[in-house]
Formats: C-alpha cells, sequence, structure tokens
C-alpha cells in the first residue's frame, strides 16, 4: 500500500477514535459518565438501565475495536497480530463485561475503583496503547534475531 495512503487512513482512524470519544453522550447510553465525573465517593450509583448499558457498551467496544485493528493492520501488516488482536479484544470483553455487570448488579458495594477501570478498558481503546508497543517490540525482537 502507498506510504501516503497508509498515514492518511491512519490520520482517519484515529480521528474516528476520537470523534468517538467526542460524541459519547451523544452516541451512547451511559449514566455512569456523569456519575464518575463527579461526587461518586459521597453518593450511591443513579438509576441504570443495565441491558440497555451493556448493549451500548458492546456497540462502543465493537466501533474501538474495529478501529484498533484497522490501525494494526495498517502500521504492522501482519495476519498474525490481527488475529491475536482480535481473539483478545474478544476474550477481554467477555470476562470484563460479566465483571462489571456483576458489580452492576450489587451496585458497586465492593468499591467503586474495580468498576471505574473495567468500564474505562471496555469504552475507551485502551488496547490498542498496550497493543501497538507490544507489537513493536516484538517485531524488534525478531529482527535481531535474523
Amino acid at each position: 500500500m502507498n506510504k501516503t495512503i497508509k498515514i492518511i487512513s491512519l490520520l482517519g482512524l484515529f480521528a474516528f477514535l476520537f470523534l468517538i470519544r467526542a460524541y459519547e453522550s451523544i452516541l451512547f447510553y451511559d449514566p455512569l459518565i456523569e456519575y464518575f465525573q463527579n461526587d461518586y465517593l459521597y453518593r450511591g450509583i443513579p438509576e441504570i438501565n443495565t441491558w440497555h448499558l451493556v448493549v451500548d457498551m458492546l456497540y462502543r467496544y465493537t466501533m474501538n475495536s474495529i478501529i484498533t485493528l484497522g490501525i494494526i493492520y495498517l502500521i504492522f501488516d501482519n495476519k498474525k497480530y490481527i488475529k491475536f488482536s482480535g481473539f483478545l479484544l474478544m476474550f477481554s470483553f467477555m470476562v470484563m463485561i460479566v465483571v462489571f455487570s456483576l458489580l452492576l448488579r450489587t451496585k458497586f458495594e465492593s468499591g467503586y475503583l474495580l468498576p471505574f477501570y473495567i468500564r474505562r478498558f471496555i469504552v475507551h481503546p485502551l488496547f490498542l496503547l498496550i497493543l501497538l508497543p507490544a507489537f513493536f517490540y516484538h517485531k524488534k525482537l525478531i529482527s535481531k534475531k535474523n
């Protein structure tokens, strides 16, 4: 692929990530945004439609994951990296959404930090920030061996 097209595509994908973040309150149902921004230490969680929240979290996670896979593909052009990333993203979501739903059912009685960080991993593309350096490092190790 032409280098110019790659760079423009990467910029476009990163722009999509920023747009998802900028319009999150319009695109997704998430009453926990306001809860975690304000006085979550002093009051209980708001009334939440759990099913609606989980579906919208799935929708947002899927959008972020597709963009993440696109960025990884454009940077590395390695099918093994895409497969690994895809399985990691799917497995991580399944584990995190189950734990988050259980914590939501208990209304965060055991504390707010675990649900806060699980929610953050679900709604933000943090795995991209983990996978990019890991793949760069892996690529560097492989090139040293050869």
